[in-house]
């Protein structure tokens, strides 16, 4: 049974959300502050969180960094703030998805259910020898190569090492990867993503990609690897 984290201060809001998640089979468990769900992340070890930005005590870009400090965890955002800009800086804090309030029952258990789905094989630990798999890896994990992704897993190495990502930033990983120097317009990169970002723009596009080149170039003011074509979009080069 999948376990869900709801972090939300509003009584009523949190009792509908407890109902609905309840009926439709998930273990769920409510806290109304942020430090207590703080806890929860390491007590309850939830499958995914979904998180209220107005929060009492923390506020809640600040809590979603700091779970994305320490989980892979699917978050998805819930929010009375509708602009795009809090969208953007929910992706960019680490969040998976973003509702605004009021939202549709329905479609919520539809976007967890999604997102459970996509993280089902996540491995949010390291492997207990990671070099002990560079023979089995391919071409893209031996040496010379930078970055390989498991799809098993949905995990990300660079240089070896063992790296976070959100979902969404996976899945345009994997374009790049899979064609290399094709430039990927910010439409397509949508489109691939769409389902994982559910109000994904051009401006979370860029977001993500600010967010992948901290992650595996070693100058992310002078990319090497993902490159922007100018007019046109992003291309990986190996």
């Amino acid at each position: 049974m999948d376990k869900v984290l709801v972090i939300e201060d509003d009584a009523i809001i949190g009792d509908m959300l407890l109902m609905y998640l309840k009926e439709e089979g998930f273990d769920v468990t409510r806290k109304a502050a942020g430090k207590e769900g703080l806890y929860a992340l390491n007590a309850y070890k939830p499958d995914i969180v979904l998180l209220d930005l107005m929060l009492p005590d923390i506020d809640g870009l600040e809590l979603c960094r700091l779970f994305r400090q320490n989980s892979n965890v699917p978050i998805l955002i819930l929010s009375m703030k509708v602009k795009i800009t809090e969208r953007v800086n929910a992706l960019a804090a680490g969040a998976d998805d973003y509702m605004s309030k009021p939202f549709s029952m329905h479609e919520l258990i539809a976007r967890v259910q999604a997102l459970l789905r996509r993280s089902r094989n996540f491995e949010s630990s390291l492997p207990v020898n990671p070099t002990a798999l560079t023979e089995e890896l391919p071409a893209e994990s031996k040496p010379g190569s930078i970055v390989h992704l498991d799809s098993d897993t949905r995990t990300m190495r660079v240089h070896n090492e063992m790296v976070e990502t959100t979902f969404s930033e996976f899945e345009m990983m994997r374009c790049f990867l899979e064609h290399p120097n094709k430039v990927y317009s910010r439409e397509e990169l949508i489109n691939a993503i769409r389902g994982f970002d559910s109000f994904v723009t051009d401006r979370a596009i860029d977001v993500h990609i600010a967010n992948l080149r901290k992650k595996i170039e070693e100058n992310p003011k002078e990319p090497k690897r993902i490159r922007t074509v100018w007019g046109v979009g992003y291309k990986y080069v190996p």
